[in-house]
């Protein structure tokens, strides 16, 4: 592996985080993108398996950008990924609230707030079609993200069932 520039990636991952509207999930398109196709720092097999550990982990779903850097250069790396989303999230939270707090009615918080609903759905989609492209290979892959999504869409149920049911399904050679 190349010498990994971290200033770069700290760099990218901070302007990322300043227009994360919706989440870690909404980002997630674009760190793939950066890290995987641009950089070369993993492969699509590798940014899969840092976000389902992420993900089957307890705690913040954003902890698959603290794996990412940590799998590539250890603690600065995960010092490098993980800050980034501080400073940004800290900055506007502090600017938002006090705005909302300074002016509860005004007419441009309430556009602001309706203007970022279609927005952070549409990122969310993004990083769900990232994720899908990324570990689903053949028909078999997508039919089960499809069936896996119109379950969790229509039923009540732990997603831990499904995530063992796809579990047993790779395990098993179906995926």
């Amino acid at each position: 592996m190349n010498q990994i520039d971290l200033t770069a990636i700290f760099f990218h991952f901070m302007a990322l985080w300043f227009v994360a509207v919706g989440g870690p999930s909404a980002i997630l398109p674009d760190i793939h993108r950066y890290v995987v196709d641009v950089q070369h720092l993993l492969s699509n097999r590798e940014f899969a398996e840092i976000y389902t550990l992420a993900q089957a982990a307890p705690g913040p779903n954003v902890m698959y950008t603290t794996l990412i850097g940590w799998y590539l250069a250890g603690w600065q790396g995960a010092l490098a990924t993980t800050i980034p989303l501080l400073i940004p999230a800290t900055t506007l939270t502090l600017t938002v609230s006090h705005f909302i707090e300074r002016y509860p009615d005004a007419p441009i918080l309430r556009a602001i707030r309706r203007g970022l609903t279609p927005i952070t759905v549409g990122l969310m989609f993004a990083g769900a079609s990232v994720l899908m492209r990324t570990v689903s290979h053949d028909w078999r892959g997508y039919l089960t993200t499809v069936l896996t999504a119109a379950i969790v869409l229509r039923l009540t149920c732990n997603p831990l069932w499904l995530l063992a049911g796809g579990a047993i399904l790779g395990i098993v050679g179906i995926l």
